[in-house]
């Protein structure tokens, strides 16, 4: 299987694999905790594949979460493409941090999500979320250390086989 073969499947199966997840039932009580998976797939193909991940393909996939989820159609394509605009707008920027310091960016990033999803939700007239809205951006920056280093690994077992 040729380079461009092999990137694309590492691609496409991190991206299903975070629709899986973030289809993927808890309990009630769990169900807060539940980390951004595809916000966070975003963040990391914007930060290591900008020619992968644009602005038009986190507004498809925000589409398609849309329809997996069932939500208000057009809010999680509005998140993701705000998530990848501030991503690729600070990339070279983060790119460089520490994995802590990134991780704290991240949390900022997911934070800042939260915030537009409010502003989607509150101009559709719904009522506020609970207080547990705000945990998943603490769970999704404790996930993002070992996601970016899974799937650096994949990426550098992946050239190393070239």
């Amino acid at each position: 299987m040729n380079r461009l073969r092999q990137q694309a499947w590492l691609f496409t199966g991190s991206l299903l694999v975070a629709f899986l997840l973030q289809m993927m039932p808890l309990p009630g009580a769990f169900e807060a905790f539940k980390p951004y998976w595809l916000g966070l797939m975003v963040i990391y193909w914007s930060l290591d594949a900008p020619e992968r991940m644009g602005l038009g393909l986190a507004f498809a996939l925000g589409l398609c979460g849309d329809l997996f989820v069932g939500e208000l159609l057009g809010e999680q394509a509005m998140r993701l493409t705000v998530l990848a605009f501030i991503v690729l707008r600070f990339r070279s920027r983060l790119r460089f941090f520490p994995l802590g310091q990134q991780a704290l960016a991240v949390l900022a990033l997911l934070a800042n999500d939260r915030i537009v999803a409010l502003m989607i939700r509150g101009f559709s007239g719904e009522a506020m979320p609970p207080a547990s809205f705000w945990i998943a951006p603490v769970t999704g920056t404790l996930a993002w250390p070992l996601l970016y280093v899974l799937l650096d690994n994949l990426r550098l077992r992946q050239r190393a086989r070239e």
